[in-house]
This record gives C-alpha cells, structure tokens and sequence, in this order.
C-alpha cells in the first residue's frame, strides 16, 4: 500500500482562545499509533497549515479524521446563536446588571459579576460615553445619561472599576482604559449608574444580564383627598397615601406609621414638610363609612365585584361633603413602612409587600393619612392660611439659578455678602435635598455636578458637603472651605428638586408646530358655559412671554417668542381669548402675568397673528467679566475729526450733533468688556444672516440692533449718560481650553459665542465707550447691561447687568467696585446704592 502526504488545513474559529488536546484524546492518538505535530501557537483567524506528518494508512486516516473533530469540538466549541449579539471574548465571563431603588427597569446602579463576585463602578472619570458602552452590554442601544455619588444607593462587595474612560465605541467595557479590575481609592458612596434609552439591541439574548433581586418597588406616590367633591385646589395637600405597582395604585396600612414616613412622602410630593393629621376625624369618617356599608342591601344572585354608582344629593340638606374613602374599598398593597426620615424616596426605606395569596391584609389597620405643608410658592394655589407659613428669618443664604423650572439649578451660597457656588466632590442626594427643602421644595430628585445648569462666576465657598439630611440649611452640613486650586466652576454642583403637582401643565399647549417643542399657543379658560381652548393676541408677545409659556408647559427654555405664526395651522381653534400678555419671566404660568381680563383688545386680528414658541431644553447664559471693567477704564479726549462713523452709529451723546464738527473733541470713558457664555447653549442672534446690516464704516456686519446699554447714573438711578453698542460681531475670541471656536466675523462668517467662549471688546474699538462730554463732577454709578431688550433668551437674565461706583472729578475718574448685579448680598447692594463717594482719589 502506498503511502500518501496530506497538507491538511484546518480554518480557525472565530474564538481566539489557544486549542487544548485533552487528555482522553492524547491518550487515544497514542494507542492508534497517529502523529500529531507539537503544539505550536494559538490558531489565528488566518487559515493555519499543519505541517506534512508521517505517512498513515488509509484506515488510520479516516480514525485520525474523527478524531480531530472531536479535538476541535471540544476545544473550541459551538458558535454562538446567531440571534445574539457579537460579543468579546474578554467580556464573556462578565456579567452586568442594574440594580438600586428607586429607578426604572433601563436605569439604575451597574454591577459587574467577575470571578464569581459582583461589584461596582466608581464614578471618578465617568462619562457618558463609558455609559454608552455599558448600555450596550446591558442589551440597549444607547445611554440618555449617566448618574454620581451612589444615586441609586451605594452597592457593596468590590469595586471592580475606577477612571474608566471609554470613547463610546468600544465593544466591551473591557477595552476602556481604567486602573484596573479592583484597584479602586473609591468608597461605595461613589458608585456609577446609567440611564439606558428604552431600546433593545436587535435580537440581544441576556444571558449575560441578571436583574436586581426584587420584582416589585415603588414607581410613584400620590395622595388622594379623603373628603370633598367637584374641583379641589391643586396641589393636593392631605389625603389618603397611594403607591403605584406594577399592577396599579394600592393603599398603605397606617399600622407603625409614623411622621417620618410623612416626611419622606411628602418630599416626594414636593413638600419640604409635614404637619399632623387628625387622627379624630378620619376616624369618625371610617365608622361613618361602616355603617353607610351595614346599611346598604345586599345584592342577590351572583355578587357584582364592580359597581359604579353616584347617588343624587337629598335636596334640603345643603351641600353634602362626599366621602370618597366610603365610595372605594381598601386596597392594600403595601405595609409595614419604617423611614428614618432623610431618604429621598419611599423606596429606599424598609417596607413590605403583600403577597397576591395574603387573605388578611392590614388586620385592625387602617389607609395612611399624610397632611403636607407647602412651601411659600406654592401655599397660595394651596389655599394654606399665610398665618401657617413661618415668616423668613433674614436674607436666604442659598438660591438656584439657571434653571428652567422652580426647583432646579445651579446652587449658590452667600458668604461674606457674596454669592458663590458649591463644588461637586461628594455631592449628592442628601446635601441636595437639604438645598430643596430649605428652599421650600420637596425632597430632592436629582443631585447634579459637572456645571450642568451651568458654570458660576466668582467664588467657589464650599466643597465635600456631608449632610445626613435632617441638616435644616446647607450651611449646618459639614463642609470644607475651597480654595482656588481645589475646584473649578466645570464643577458647579446642581439640583432638582420634587415639585407638587399644580396641574397648569393641562391648561397650554401648542399647536401647528413641526415639533411638540414648538407651535401656536392656545390656553384653557374658563367662563360662562364649559372650558374651552383659545388663542392669544401676539400684540407685545416677547421672549419673557415665551419663558412662561414653556415653563408652564415643561419645555424648558424659551428658544425664541413670535408675535406672528402664518407658518402655523391653527386648526379648529380661531378665537382670541387673552390679549395684552405682559410677564416678567418668573412666573409659573400665564394666568400670573399681567393681562386684560375680559376685554381682549389685539390690533391685528387673525389667526395668523397669534402668540408662538419654540422651546428649547437648553440656553445661553452671558455674564460680563466685571473685573476686567474696573482695571481698564480710563479717559480719553478723541478729536471729533475721528468719530463721523461712531456719529453715524449713535454712538455719542445727542449735544455732538450741534458740535463744530471736525473740530473740538469729546471725552469719552473708555473700558474692555469680556462677556463669557456659561449657558449650555451658544449664543446666537435672533435675525437671520439675510437681515444683518452692514457698515461701511468699519467693514462689518451688525445682526443685533442693541445687544448692550452702557449708562452713567447719578446715586439715586437719574441717567446723566449713555452709550449703546450694536453688536459689531458677536465672535469666540478665546475659548476654555477644551472648547473649540466656532463663530468669527471674517468673510461674513456665522456669528455667536459658543458655550465656554468670550467675545472681547478691547476699549481702543470705536462706540466701547460712553460719551461724558456733558456730564459734571460729582460720584457716580456705571451700569453695563448685556441684552437689554430680551432678544435672545438666555437661562438667566438677572445676572446680565453689571454695576460700579465711580467718581469724575472732570480729569480723572476713578471705577471701583465693580460686580454683577446679583453677586452681592441685599444688604452690600444697599450699602453700595448709599455709597456717599470719595472725599479723595484713595480707594480703600
């Protein structure tokens, strides 16, 4: 028999793990006499040649064949489904998982099972980009967002990573960089969650995905009045506790319940505190309830488990108070609730379910019965006597800014008479639901950082605030005092907060708009007859308006306010029912700005000149950089020969028309201004690049007709001098350092200011100035006021205006004291508004 050579060629799988012989096999080949080569490296994804072996027999050949499929059957394995995602071979042996309360099922605090233990994910370095990844490996398509300092709670056993940095595209989390798998300086105070987009990846198998012990939690509470009929003021203080489960609302028994149970609810409620209930009087109305129930026949046959039925009212009995507890029977769900009293959520106290086979549930018990108290915003749509509000103590010591709701922003202390933020390092739920509730608000939702409603300006006072949250003000917390290299404002810690349901939400909406963020806006009045949805007048319909509008229907920002909507179909709904809309942008509805009341007088009539909005979830925020005012101003007498293009933007007092032009000069003040956009936003005009003007004067383009005022006003607010500056460019002149420009003036570029950007105007520049020519010596203020006129909508327009003192004693001048106009406490804004001047040129 001849023998024969074979040059055998074996394709490798796609797995990268190196071939094993197993011992059976090895012990097979040497009985049957074949020959195999040594073992060499692991097989590629290339085809891999095997060297030509010793001559074999046919039989033995056809032995050997069989025997080299089992080889690689056993050491390679099957292919995974093909209805799986392609996963990483690093990442087969992890396991994720979501875990936490409270949170959905796409959300929550991300464990990893690796070695057989599960451990957590340090927020140090965390991106949404490692979220991404990490959603994809929990089998959704993408991460909304990403959530710090154990919001979820804090997990326990291992923390397997920390400074994971992902680009977003990776595959596995196994690819990111980190500091390795265990080696973490974290606590679990510190643990990462996400917030996953509620999608599966196409035909993703969770093999790998193990859910969170618990099948039920709480999704949401609500109190529902015990008493009363018809229409009840909104927000709903007092009533019965309901939760919602996955199979609907239930009760709570009362049994063990106690007032911090009520404190914990009605945080989420929005509430910043309780009051005790009567206990007396819900009593009385459960034995008025029993024996209207003794009372009512039996019905025959075959017991109706759902009869709905409203008996008339006796006439002459005067309005009879419905007991709706007596109209419902109790369903329990929920008992056995203990709260310590500083949990954010009714969730993270120790409850118990009722089990679906519990016959007997809340034996001798009763509905829990919670009464809130609401905060001052909220205590007069409440109908809460003013007498039960406490009166504030003094000036407050925190406030939120920057966001578009109450409830929600950037939080700042006062220290020192000054205003300043709070840096993010170990902040979270429980410092942030002190902010709420000092501030008159509910527990907090969320605990923000990173500058998410955007970056401060000035002081940083505090960092690492540790609250256990039964602190009554932020500054009773813990803290330690910043200096300047611990912290930036990227850094800027932030809230939001629980809010009651006030229900004006229900009384807007938009209409015609190509988005549910833009439209025309139609409101729900009331009056003879039933509800019905109108229009409003766009007579005087501005950005401020538009603020409102969008708050009230929980858009956001106002991105832009319109007084005509011939875009816009209207639909079935052509009457004009509110006209004359004038609001000062604080406001949390319509109904609370100034209007006419029955009159409705609009000057063009139509539907096609009715209010709109467009919404926007974010905002432009500009501040002035008020040192940099103070370090330049100066004064300069310019020949009247060089300023016929200044003349000609009105850019000099009105006596320099009746000059002797070109001769005389004027004495202008001379001053930088740096303006920062800290929204989150860019800045952009409200007009097209179709209407910017251009100058020939200088060879550039002016989209905004006023974009700041710069005022000279005498102590008591009387206007000696002005000057106005129409936006010669608006342009990133400098950027942070991880910020690229966008917008520059050459070649009729775009224009704007980018978020993290500048735009300078250098005092040299013509109309960066005001024209003093006119005015006489004596102590003055200087007033710089960005946007004067609304045009653009920024998240914060209380910080657009910038103030100094100055005195001119008609050579020299000297500025001083220059901040934004909030910075300072009301006390130092009362002291600087009494600045009775300089007896010398000394500054002390």
């Amino acid at each position: 028999m001849s023998h024969v050579q074979y040059d055998i060629r074996v394709k490798a799988m796609t797995s990268p793990r190196t071939c094993r012989r197993a011992p059976w096999v090895l012990g097979l080949i040497s009985r049957t006499g074949i020959l195999l080569p040594a073992p060499r490296a692991p097989l590629s994804q290339s085809t891999q040649t095997f060297p030509a072996m010793q001559p074999v027999s046919v039989w033995q050949w056809s032995l050997w064949g069989l025997l080299l499929c089992l080889l690689c059957s056993s050491c390679l394995g099957s292919p995974s489904p093909s209805t799986a995602p392609e996963k990483r071979a690093e990442s087969q042996g992890l396991r994720f998982r979501l875990a936490g309360f409270p949170r959905k099922p796409f959300e929550g605090r991300v464990e990893i099972e690796r070695a057989g233990e599960w451990g957590t994910i340090c927020d140090d370095d965390f991106t949404l980009q490692a979220a991404h990844v990490l959603c994809r490996e929990l089998g959704f398509t993408e991460a909304t967002g990403w959530t710090h300092s154990a919001k979820y709670g804090p997990g326990t056993g291992r923390i397997w990573l920390d400074n994971l940095s992902c680009s977003g595209t990776e595959k596995s989390v196994t690819e990111c960089a980190s500091r390795g798998w265990g080696n973490s300086d974290c606590t679990h105070d510190e643990d990462a969650g996400v917030i996953c987009k509620d999608q599966r990846l196409p035909g993703f198998s969770d093999f790998n995905v193990i859910e969170v012990e618990h099948n039920l939690q709480v999704e949401e509470v609500r109190l529902r009045a015990a008493v009363g009929r018809g229409r009840r003021p909104l927000p709903v203080t007092e009533g019965l506790v309901e939760v919602r489960l996955p199979d609907g609302w239930s009760q709570v028994c009362d049994k063990g319940w106690s007032a911090h149970n009520s404190h914990v609810v009605c945080g989420m409620l929005g509430f910043p505190s309780e009051k005790r209930v009567n206990t007396a009087f819900y009593r009385k109305l459960r034995k008025r309830a029993a024996k209207a129930s003794a009372r009512r026949p039996k019905p025959l046959g075959r017991p109706i488990t759902k009869l709905k039925f409203k008996p008339k009212p006796q006439v002459g009995r005067g309005p009879v108070k419905r007991l709706l507890a007596q109209r419902q029977q109790h369903s329990f769900g929920l008992h056995g609730v203990a709260c310590v009293g500083t949990e954010a959520h009714l969730s993270l106290c120790s409850l118990e379910f009722y089990r679906a086979n519990d016959t007997a549930r809340c034996p001798g018990g009763a509905p829990a019965v919670v009464s809130c108290v609401p905060g001052p915003l909220y205590a007069a749509s409440s109908g809460q006597k003013k007498q039960q509000q406490p009166k504030p103590q003094g000036e407050a010591r925190v406030r939120l800014k920057g966001g578009s709701h109450p409830g929600e922003g950037r939080v700042e202390v006062l220290k020192a008479g000054t205003w300043g933020t709070v840096c993010d390092r170990k902040w979270d739920l429980l410092a942030a639901s002190v902010v709420c509730r000092e501030l008159g608000f509910g527990s907090a939702r969320e605990a923000l950082s990173g500058a998410r409603m955007g970056q401060g300006m000035g002081a940083i006072h505090l960092s690492e605030v540790r609250c256990s949250g039964q602190e009554p003000s932020l500054w009773k917390c813990p803290h330690k005092n910043i200096t300047a290299e611990d912290c930036s404002h990227s850094q800027d810690a932030g809230v939001r907060c629980n809010l009651p349901y006030t229900g004006v939400d229900t009384k807007i909406r938009l209409s015609g708009g190509r988005s549910r963020h833009e439209g025309r806006v139609e409101v729900q009045i009331g009056g003879p007859g039933p509800l019905r949805w109108g229009l409003i007048c766009g007579d005087d319909w501005g950005t401020l308006e538009a603020m409102v509008a969008c708050r009230q229907l929980g858009l956001g920002y106002a991105n832009h306010g319109l007084q005509e909507t011939w875009y816009w179909d209207s639909g079935n709904v052509t009457e004009v029912v509110m006209s004359g809309v004038r609001c000062t942008g604080t406001e949390l509805s319509l109904d609370q700005c100034a209007h006419h009341s029955t009159h409705i007088a609009c000057k063009r009539t139509g539907t096609h000149f009715t209010a709109g909005v467009i919404c926007s979830e974010t905002a432009s925020d500009l501040l002035l950089h008020s040192a940099l005012v103070q370090e330049t101003a100066y004064i300069e007498d310019r020949p009247l020969h060089m300023l016929y293009c200044a003349a000609e933007e009105n850019c000099l007092a009105r006596s320099a028309r009746s000059a002797n032009w070109p001769y005389g000069h004027r004495r202008l003040l001379r001053f930088s201004s740096q303006i920062h956009n800290l929204g989150r936003a860019d800045f952009r005009p409200k007009a097209g690049r179709h209407s910017w003007v251009w100058h020939e004067c200088h060879g550039h383009y002016h989209s905004m007709d006023i974009f700041t005022h710069y005022d000279i006003l005498t102590p008591n607010g009387t206007k000696v001098a002005e000057g106005h500056k129409a936006s010669f460019c608006l342009e990133d002149t400098e950027c942070q350092e991880d910020v690229s420009k966008r917008y520059e003036c050459a070649n009729f570029g775009e224009q704007g200011i980018t978020v993290g950007c500048w735009d300078l105007y250098r005092h040299d520049i013509d109309c960066q100035w005001i024209d003093i020519t006119d005015v006489k010596p004596g102590n003055y203020i200087l007033q710089v006021v960005i946007n004067p006129n609304f045009e653009v909508a920024e998240s914060d327009f209380t910080n657009n205006a910038m103030k100094c003192n100055c005195k001119y004693d008609g050579h020299r001048i000297w500025v001083h004291n220059c901040h934004i106009g909030d910075a300072l406490s009301e006390e130092a804004n009362r002291k600087f508004e009494r600045y009775p001047g300089q007896t010398s040129n000394q500054i002390i």
